[in-house]
């Protein structure tokens, strides 16, 4: 299904990752107000608390993490929710940028899925902000392909992703992933469905693409 079994080395997705971290914020830096409040593909966030929520592993120390998390019953999702509108309420705009600039080359990682978990992180987060935008960034390839080659099952399980009798083919790299019917698109896009997103129109092709398509305000 297009994979590779080669495992990049761990000092290549350092770099991908610092690079991935500058380049968003960046891009943050350069946002109107207007769009620091406007929606992302994370259903309920804004620019806001997108940015917060992918600064926390910088922001909160095990012990806070842990107190967050029995605060929030033991749920992982509904505790990164409530930090997330927490965190974008505490911190100014200008901050909010600075924590992913400032921690680059942070070694941060999410509980699950190793260093590739923490490039999908930052990559899938950031566009969850620049296709909801329509900024057209892309994301480069080499972190594009270390992403591809990393999804699997186990990460349609936890992001919530029904790819069943679903074929996602790639129209822009020599990717594909599942079996059923064609669904086509930017690897990026496609990359986004995999971590149980719905994208805006215009972004994918096929008999059912409209099953991926978020609903319209």
């Amino acid at each position: 299904m297009g994979k590779t079994t080669y495992r990049r080395p761990a000092t290549d997705i350092r770099a991908a990752i610092a690079a991935e971290r500058r380049e968003l914020a960046a891009m943050l830096d350069g946002l109107s107000a207007e769009e620091w409040d406007a929606p992302t593909l994370c259903v309920g966030w804004r620019v806001r608390e997108a940015a917060a929520h992918m600064t926390m592993g910088f922001r909160y120390s095990l012990s806070k993490m842990a107190v967050e998390l029995f605060r929030s019953r033991g749920n992982l999702h509904r505790m990164t929710d409530r930090c997330a509108h927490k965190d974008a309420a505490a911190y100014s705009t200008r901050e909010l940028a600075a924590f992913l600039s400032d921690n680059a080359d942070h070694p941060w990682r999410p509980p699950v899925g190793g260093i590739e978990a923490a490039l999908g992180h930052d990559v899938i987060h950031g566009l969850d902000i620049t296709v909801a935008l329509g900024l057209g960034r892309r994301v480069p390839e080499d972190r594009l392909r270390i992403l591809l080659e990393s999804a699997d099952a186990r990460t349609l399980r936890f992001f919530g992703a029904d790819l069943g009798g679903i074929e996602l083919r790639a129209d822009d790299l020599d990717w594909s992933f599942g079996s059923g019917t064609p669904v086509s698109g930017a690897a990026q896009d496609l990359l986004l469905l995999a971590y149980g997103r719905r994208l805006p129109p215009g972004h994918l092709r096929g008999e059912l693409h409209d099953r991926f398509v978020a609903a319209q305000a």
